[in-house]
């Protein structure tokens, strides 16, 4: 089964100085595959000097557009979204996994519901995506967006968000807070921090009507808001996190101790089934991923950031231990449920069986 599919690049709009929204149209035959969920995100692949380059990149477009969009800041020293900032045109065919990820929750016509999303930069594209079939798919739920930007001329679908605000009117409202430019309002200048968290609750916010809250930013706005979430109420599974890139390293994790472990100076016993194929291999005695060990023996095995963020890795251990290096994406069930992100497991016991198919 290919896991890469052409898509057709349609239209590139520059939306600020520094990021550009891509429309891409899939082959008439994997329009199914290309059928988003609203937050999910495309991988895609492309070689520069000899390398494959694999990045993820959100989808802005809602569900009911009719259109597959994507929006890409450049990154300084980045080569995917340089090129895609300089170089990408309407013409070009570019190569995507169909769409993964799980920043959302399942919505229900009938529903009252109220929504609270915060995002940092670039974090905004998935939460468009939501925000727009949230307005279009419950027609009595509202939704309040905290959008966090340095200065004004780099809020990324600035346009966007004010024609949403207008058409809803009395559902959808957007706080923007700007590290770099005062405002009318001093609570709405600066930094997304603890302390500025205890003061939006303190006279904009009323935690007591949030049903479920979207964060998708930097690491540290991440974690300050998710705290604040929480000591104002918010249980665990009413908040939802999305993360691209990581400064830090993930989840503390107390070091495995297998029961069979590794010896000395000898490999690993490995058995990795992936899309029906179950193949045997000895893996290096340590230090390797489970990864990287399957793409040494020829397997195509799903991966994008290799950075324990985005889950596109994810595998299950059926037999043997492994312990992760960083772990951003998976939640505490599915971990206790022996799934794992292959790009940061290493095996500690003498064998260890994993299937990408479940």
């Amino acid at each position: 089964m290919a896991r890469f599919h052409p898509l057709k690049v349609t239209e590139v709009r520059r939306e600020t100085r520094d990021a550009v929204v891509v429309t891409l149209t899939p082959r008439d035959e994997d329009k199914a595959l290309f059928d988003f969920t609203q937050g999910q995100y495309l991988t895609f692949r492309r070689d520069f000097d000899g390398a494959e380059l694999r990045r993820s990149y959100s989808i802005c477009a809602g569900k009911d557009e009719g259109r597959l969009q994507i929006g890409i800041k450049r990154v300084d020293g980045g080569a995917f979204s340089t090129w895609a900032n300089e170089n990408l045109a309407p013409g070009d065919e570019i190569e995507a996994m169909p769409p993964m990820g799980k920043f959302h929750t399942a919505l229900d016509p009938a529903a009252v519901k109220h929504y609270l999303g915060f995002a940092g930069g670039s974090g905004i594209t998935p939460l468009l995506s939501i925000i727009k079939t949230v307005l279009a798919r419950e027609p009595k739920s509202e939704f309040t967006l905290v959008y966090a930007n340095r200065q004004i001329n780099s809020i990324m679908f600035r346009e966007d968000l004010e024609d949403l605000k207008n058409s809803h009117l009395g559902r959808f409202s957007v706080i923007h807070v700007l590290e770099q430019e005062g405002q009318e309002i001093d609570l709405f200048t600066g930094r997304i921090d603890a302390e500025k968290m205890t003061a939006l609750f303190s006279h904009w916010l009323d935690a007591k009507t949030v049903d479920t809250a979207f964060i998708c930013g930097p690491e540290p706005m991440m974690l300050a808001i998710a705290g604040s979430l929480r000591a104002h109420g918010l249980r665990d599974d009413q908040i939802k996190f999305e993360l691209f890139a990581s400064g830090q390293p993930g989840r503390a994790k107390t070091k495995a101790v297998s029961k069979t472990a590794i010896a000395p100076g000898t490999g690993v016993a490995a058995t990795v089934t992936l899309d029906g194929a179950t193949r045997n291999f000895t893996m290096a005695p340590s230090g390797q991923t489970i990864l990287e060990a399957a793409i040494e023996a020829k397997l195509d095995a799903p991966y994008a950031c290799k950075a324990g963020v985005c889950s596109t890795c994810r595998c299950k251990v059926l037999e043997g231990e492994v312990e992760m290096a960083v772990n951003h994406a998976l939640e505490d069930y599915e971990v206790r449920a022996g799934y794992v992100l292959s790009c940061q497991a290493t095996p500690v016991s003498a064998r260890v069986v994993v299937t990408y198919d479940e």
